[in-house]
């Protein structure tokens, strides 16, 4: 039988008990986030996940953009695929690859747990993505809100400290998706949280190859052939991957841009066939960009969906993949008593 849990505060903004069933003892719900436009935002406290964002046109009609499971046992299995999509959960707690699963901090080595080949990926075994998360707060009326909780216990993963980290998804009145994260440690450790949703502006069930791409940026984090990066970075201008001039998304990229220009866009992506554009803004230094996530057709995605490597792009903001073994990447190192804050932005207009 499933168990619903219900949050007496929760009313017509936020509809708890989309999957209301257990896992692992605890009780996976969702919510449902609307604002006065029509935008529709889903999230479940199973890996603080986007299940589903519907967003309204101009012509009246309605498309989901992101890419998702209708059910969490789908969820969960797609973590036992040769290539994990995660898809829409929330990362850490070290998004991208940190190599050979190893740092150093304080003078003291930590060797994580493995998960990609020899490197330590989006937080290990079992990252943030797989775990369950508290409704700590929901807010109502204008920009409705959620705020999840999660505390990752010292050495999990074998990372340093105790973190308490919280997410907050909005939806703004302005069609906007505001992911904003809190964490705070116990001890000297490292943090890079991120968001995977895959988008897709002509909706789940279609591809992004005729979708225009821009990045604002003008450097690349260069890479070894086992994507794990040299510490050096690559000029863009006139190169393949240089797209500050609108082009269509490519069949495959998986790369860190830098950005250095402070508050500017960092991405946008549109889709002329509906007119439905989405522009990234965010504080984090880079953002990396990934088309992928083939579930190899194995999991069917919602609405039964068969979803290929061309079904989404991610805009992963965040800081660069094995920052912590890089001096001249940004800093990860998060210090005891300190606040790591990001926040990033996903804004859409329909014209």
């Amino acid at each position: 039988m499933m168990k619903i849990k219900e949050i007496s505060h929760l009313k017509d903004s936020c509809i708890m008990g989309l999957f209301g069933r257990m896992h692992h003892g605890e009780v996976v719900d969702s919510c449902e986030l609307t604002n006065k436009n029509g935008m529709r935002l889903k999230v479940t406290n199973y890996g603080a996940t986007i299940i589903s964002l519907i967003m309204p046109l101009k012509n009246g009609e309605f498309v989901d953009v992101v890419l998702g499971f209708d059910t969490l046992e789908a969820y969960i299995k797609s973590f036992d695929l040769e290539s994990a999509p995660y898809f829409g959960a929330t990362v850490g707690r070290y998004a991208g690859r940190i190599n050979n699963g190893f740092f150093s901090l304080n003078g003291k080595a930590f060797h994580l747990n493995k998960n990609n080949n020899n490197n330590s990926l989006h937080g290990g075994k079992i990252g943030f993505s797989q775990k369950m998360w508290r409704v700590k707060n929901v807010k109502e009326g204008k920009n409705p809100s959620i705020t999840l909780a999660y505390f990752s216990p010292d050495g999990e993963e074998n990372y340093p400290g105790g973190l308490s980290v919280e997410i907050t998804y909005m939806v703004s009145e302005d069609n906007e998706l505001i992911i904003e994260y809190k964490a705070i440690s116990t001890e000297d450790t490292v943090v890079n949280l991120t968001h995977h949703s895959y988008f897709n502006l002509d909706g789940h069930d279609s591809d992004i190859l005729e979708q225009e791409l821009i990045v604002n940026s003008q450097k690349m984090v260069e890479t070894t052939d086992q994507n794990s990066p040299t510490g050096r970075f690559l000029d863009l201008d006139n190169k393949p991957f240089d797209f500050n001039q609108p082009k269509k998304c490519p069949s495959k990229i998986d790369a860190t841009f830098v950005l250095e220009k402070e508050n500017e866009f960092a991405a946008s992506l549109f889709n002329k066939k509906n007119n439905l554009k989405m522009t990234v803004y965010t504080n984090q230094p880079g953002v990396h960009i990934y088309v992928g996530g083939n579930c190899f057709n194995t999991i069917k995605g919602k609405e039964n969906v068969d979803y290929h490597a061309l079904s989404g792009i991610c805009f992963e903001t965040q800081n660069f993949p094995d920052a912590p073994n890089h001096e001249y990447f940004p800093s990860s190192v998060l210090r005891k008593g300190d606040l790591y804050h990001h926040k990033t932005i996903y804004k859409f207009q329909s014209f």
